[in-house]
């Protein structure tokens, strides 16, 4: 008799489940962390994270994440909401290479990809494993993308769970436009070559209709705005989302003129995502 192929849904998906090839395989679940990391108040994760999520991450024991020592920070907080199904000390973490913190997953050679298959060999032999940043999701302005690529390739299951990204609450939260947006991630430092990015990205703005958002190291979001202020046309909307999530978090969107009337302060520890368009 022949071997019936894998039961497809109406839209002519196909279940992971319902493959051989990841029958034996564990999945990499990409597991979002609230946006406090670093701030000098947390907030309390059943109030931004859904208890799904939780509940998959204190199934967990294998993890692939940036700093061990504040992923184990973050799943103490786990299990205070649901408890883990594996002790702190149970719990195997591997962190990516400093390279890929600094520089990005893809920073290589001609933009190579950092090759992580190798940190995915628990979910070759069955076990679930999680991936997480510091804060929000997960290779979204953050390191990780290499890794879910690798699993990919390995056919492991990548299955992302529900929780906060700054981006898109700032998106959401500016008025600008959201059927057309990009990320491009931090400005040049050096001055001139700032500014230069800056009316680059406020063409691109005003002649497609495409927001552009960007952030910052916290300490340096002042410095920022200020060049912001000085360089941008009048009209131009400009939108400052601060502390998402947290009890202090702020939004505001107007016109650089508009905004030139007031005097704003960004302290040096809150993260800020800002955005541009018309």
């Amino acid at each position: 008799m022949k071997a019936s192929s894998p039961a497809a849904a109406k839209d002519g998906t196909v279940s992971a489940a319902s493959t051989n090839q990841h029958q034996t395989k564990g999945r990499l679940f990409l597991v979002p962390a609230p946006l406090d990391f670093a701030c000098d108040t947390q907030t309390a994760l059943q109030d931004v994270m859904p208890l799904g999520t939780l509940k998959a991450a204190s199934s967990l024991a294998y993890w692939i994440c940036e700093n061990a020592k504040t992923a184990r920070a973050y799943l103490k907080r786990v299990h205070d909401v649901t408890p883990l199904k594996h002790t702190i000390q149970e719990q195997h973490l591997q962190e990516l290479p400093r390279e890929v913190h600094k520089k990005g997953d893809f920073s290589g050679v001609s933009g190579a990809v950092f090759d992580a298959r190798h940190l995915l060999e628990p979910a070759l032999k069955g076990h679930d494993m999680g991936l997480i940043s510091e804060a929000g999701m997960p290779a979204i302005a953050d390191p990780g993308a290499s890794v879910v690529r690798a699993a990919h390739q390995l056919h492991i299951p990548v299955v992302p769970l529900v929780g906060p990204s700054s981006l898109l609450l700032a998106l959401a939260a500016s008025g600008l436009s959201g059927q057309q947006f990009a990320f491009v991630g931090y400005l040049p430092q050096d001055g001139p070559e700032r500014t230069q990015k800056i009316k680059a990205l406020e063409h691109t703005a005003l002649q497609t209709g495409q927001t552009q958002l960007f952030i910052e190291t916290p300490y340096r979001n002042t410095a920022l705005l200020t060049a912001l202020l000085q360089t941008l046309q009048g009209q131009t909307l400009l939108s400052v989302s601060a502390g998402l999530t947290l009890s202090n978090a702020w939004q505001r969107s107007a016109t650089v003129k508009e905004w030139k009337t007031q005097t704003v302060e960004l302290d040096k520890h809150t993260p800020v995502v800002f955005a541009i368009g018309r």
